[in-house]
């Protein structure tokens, strides 16, 4: 009976990662040689990591450090793990189990200032980007977003998903990988304050959103920036949290 012979896998040479490493924290100093192999093009999406071996013998560690550091890193999205094949980077970012980003903001939340602050600057932000990056069913999205709101409150049925559709609408016509990251975990942050502008000022709200899609949809940058500008004067009021 002869055996198949599996194919020679593109690992990347274990030269990348250095020589071997201090015991203490090994998991966390080989993903930062892990990131630093990342960051100088020593490692790109869809490459292998050198074996479990391999790392262990070259850095001086112990399997259960490297083990560590690789679950680590599927916690957060970096790698992935192929049964039979080895530990793969990912060739695009996936949905991380872990998301370090969104727990440092969430645990930050209390610092309403810092929240109010952030949004002030990074809401316009986008929002200029997917004017310039929007394709027609985006804008169909942002629209439908702004008719469901107005049917709620009509209805006396509006809640904080009503507002943050709008947002997220806007948020992913940019079409940006990075910027939709980050304002996810801004929307999840700010939802509690949305749902408090939502049952006492919604016609605000819905107010609002039309001025900022009209600047939108003229590609009139400063109009959009005054629109957005207008109603961060009820964040002001709304986005309060208890520390």
């Amino acid at each position: 009976m002869s055996l198949k012979r599996q194919p020679t896998l593109p690992l990347t040479s274990i030269e990348s990662f250095g020589s071997s490493i201090d015991r203490s924290s090994v998991a966390q100093q080989l993903l930062e040689r892990i990131k630093g192999a990342l960051i100088r093009g020593e490692l790109m999406p869809g490459d292998y990591l050198p074996s479990e071996t391999e790392l262990t013998q070259s850095l001086g560690i112990g399997k259960s450090s490297v083990r560590e550091a690789i679950k680590m890193l599927q916690a957060i999205g970096i790698v992935e793990v192929k049964r039979g094949q080895g530990t793969m980077i990912c060739r695009e970012p996936g949905d991380p189990l872990v998301d370090p980003m969104a727990f440092g903001m969430i645990l930050a939340r209390g610092m309403t200032r810092d929240v109010l602050e952030f949004r002030k600057m990074f809401e316009p932000a986008y929002t200029l980007q997917a004017m310039d990056n929007a394709r027609p069913e985006d804008h169909a999205r942002i629209q439908q977003s702004i008719e469901a709101m107005a049917s709620a409150i009509a209805n006396g049925e509006q809640t904080a998903r009503h507002d943050v559709a709008f947002h997220r609408a806007i948020l992913h016509a940019t079409h940006n990988p990075m910027t939709i990251r980050v304002g996810e975990t801004l929307l999840q942050l700010i939802e509690a304050a949305l749902e408090t502008s939502m049952q006492t000022l919604p016609e605000v709200a819905l107010k609002d959103h039309k001025a900022i899609y009209a600047a939108f949809q003229a590609g009139d940058q400063e109009a959009v920036k005054a629109a957005i500008d207008v109603s961060s004067e009820s964040w002001e009021t709304d986005l309060t949290y208890v520390s």
